[in-house]
């Protein structure tokens, strides 16, 4: 067993053999094939689960979640991750670029470096769009400035804007923050407001959020929609899925989650994780603009996008929430599979509409 006394196998039909605190053997040939559970007098779960691969989800979808992965631990440098993304995050942008052509070009704008994503054709129509998008990569790494924005340009025939902000622990929270209101600031210029959306996945998603609670604590006019895909509002408390899932779903190393993360304070700083700029459930989220959450099954950020999806709802916000089937972190970030397209479908079609309108 491992230190954290949490396991995903593999087996070779695709079945996940869950166990947390149990004794399970990783990537065993003959993994347990019963359920269990005990609940300790906290509440605690130690439990066992068997979940097959459902065929609810498509064949390319089930084969990818049929990969072995070991959950050993693998410590890498930060220098080695961010080197690892960006080898990762080229390969897949160009992958896209395959199925969606696009012009990518280097601007810096207010003084940010950014990537612009240009359709090879923009309809008149929409001349006046544009989109701005904050990647994921946990706040310390890119590892979306061309895949989370190269389908929805071409889908959208819009302009998209990925914003490059300063990254942790270099430069902590409310740099990335200030960096994309510059950008945002700067294509008001040009742009009107309800022409603009804004939207992020994972760590971009988190600050698609702040950004807009500070846009409205500063009195600027908000974009005419927000897109949150697999986020969180809440840094000082850890959900329900973060405990079950690592970045794969069931498989990879996994630890229990703590407010105390060395990540989150990487990020926040010294900050009160419950400031409501850092932790937007805790901010005034009445007035949002229409905003469209999708997250999965196995995500480990499931519990996080609902979380701050039912507080927009309770400030009386326009708030759609699309969970897909089974499928982990994320997971529009891989070309090969249909669900993929299926959820650029949807962003896209969310974004025609609103700033259609």
């Amino acid at each position: 067993m491992n230190t954290t006394g949490q396991l995903r196998a593999i087996g070779a039909l695709g079945i996940a053999v869950f166990c947390l605190g149990g004794s399970c053997v990783g990537q065993s040939p003959t993994p347990a094939k019963t359920d269990s559970s005990v609940i300790g007098a906290d509440g605690t779960a130690y439990v066992t689960r068997v979940v097959p691969v459902p065929t609810t989800i498509s064949p390319e979808a089930r084969q990818w979640l049929s990969r072995p992965v070991s959950d050993a631990a693998v410590p890498e440098s930060l220098a080695i991750r961010r080197s690892k993304t960006d080898v990762w995050q080229a390969s897949a942008g160009e992958n896209f670029r395959k199925l969606y052509p696009v012009a990518v070009a280097e601007q810096t704008i207010a003084g940010v470096p950014t990537r612009v994503i240009t359709p090879t054709q923009i309809p008149a129509g929409k001349m006046d769009r544009v989109l701005i998008n904050v990647h994921g990569g946990g706040f310390n790494s890119d590892s979306g400035s061309l895949t989370e924005t190269i389908p929805i340009a071409f889908m959208t025939q819009t302009k998209v804007v990925a914003v490059l902000y300063r990254l942790a622990p270099e430069h902590p929270f409310p740099a990335s923050v200030d960096d994309t209101i510059a950008v945002y600031r700067e294509l008001l210029k040009t742009h009107k407001p309800e022409k603009i959306g804004l939207y992020g996945t994972s760590a971009g998603a988190i600050l698609t959020a702040e950004v807009a609670v500070r846009l409205k604590q500063m009195g600027l006019p908000l974009p005419k929609a927000l897109g949150i895909f697999s986020g969180m509002g809440d840094f000082s408390q850890a959900g329900d899925s973060i405990a079950l899932y690592a970045l794969n779903g069931f498989s990879g190393h996994l630890d229990p989650p703590t407010p105390a993360s060395p990540s989150i304070h990487e990020y926040a700083g010294s900050l009160n994780l419950k400031d409501p700029l850092l932790s937007p459930v805790y901010a005034d989220l009445g007035g949002m603009p229409p905003t469209l959450f999708i997250t999965s099954g196995r995500d480990l950020l499931l519990s996080g996008t609902t979380i701050l999806h039912r507080a927009f709802l309770r400030a009386g916000d326009d708030a759609q929430l699309v969970v897909f089937e089974a499928l982990p972190h994320a997971f529009w970030n891989n070309p090969d599979i249909p669900e993929t397209k299926e959820a650029h479908e949807i962003m896209s079609k969310f974004f025609d509409t609103q700033l259609g309108k």
